[in-house]
């Protein structure tokens, strides 16, 4: 972590909360909306003369993946991060979801770390890779890495990222240590 003004000592609002968000998302949102729109408009005006089949699957197959693409990316268009006295809790795009609470009881540590790429987990959204852990990643940037009791990594993509292990860190020390359940 890098230096910083604040000592360790300064007092942490009850409630800590940050976000990270990918504008970028919004553009794939698009292009999900247009395919949606396609399917639509095949249906629409369409002479039907090609036949049935080919026609139904072309309009089920454009809908199906403009709400496959338009759904996915607004998931992920941000996330949101909460710290209380007990728990960290995670939401992701405009409906909270996914979302995922951990005690923090089930904390061992948190670290800080400058860069989280998409890359490095498969891509953006709610990942899970064997060997790095669970993440949650929306944009290229600063993150929380936390780990947890049970030998498993949690990465989240925030803003303001060493605000929040310093918080962290500091709930941490006045919380008992529990397994994993």
């Amino acid at each position: 972590m890098r230096d910083h003004p604040h000592a360790d000592d300064t007092p942490h609002p009850d409630v800590w909360t940050g976000r990270a968000t990918n504008r970028c998302q919004w553009l794939l949102a698009l292009v999900g909306a247009a395919c949606m729109a396609l399917g639509i408009e095949l249906a629409v005006d369409s002479a039907w003369t090609s036949g049935i089949a080919p026609l139904a699957m072309s309009v089920v197959g454009c809908i199906a993946a403009g709400l496959l693409v338009l759904f996915g990316t607004l998931a992920f268009v941000h996330v949101d991060l909460r710290l209380d006295k007990e728990s960290l809790e995670v939401r992701c795009g405009h409906m909270g979801l996914p979302r995922r609470r951990i005690p923090l009881s089930h904390v061992a540590g948190a670290d800080f770390t400058a860069l989280v790429t998409p890359r490095q987990w498969g891509g953006w959204g709610y990942r899970w890779r064997p060997e790095k852990g669970t993440a949650v990643v929306v944009r290229r940037g600063e993150g929380i890495v936390l780990r947890l009791w049970d030998g498993h990594t949690f990465t989240i993509t925030v803003d303001n990222a060493e605000s929040a292990v310093r918080v962290i860190r500091a709930r941490l020390r006045t919380v008992t240590p529990g397994p994993a359940t």
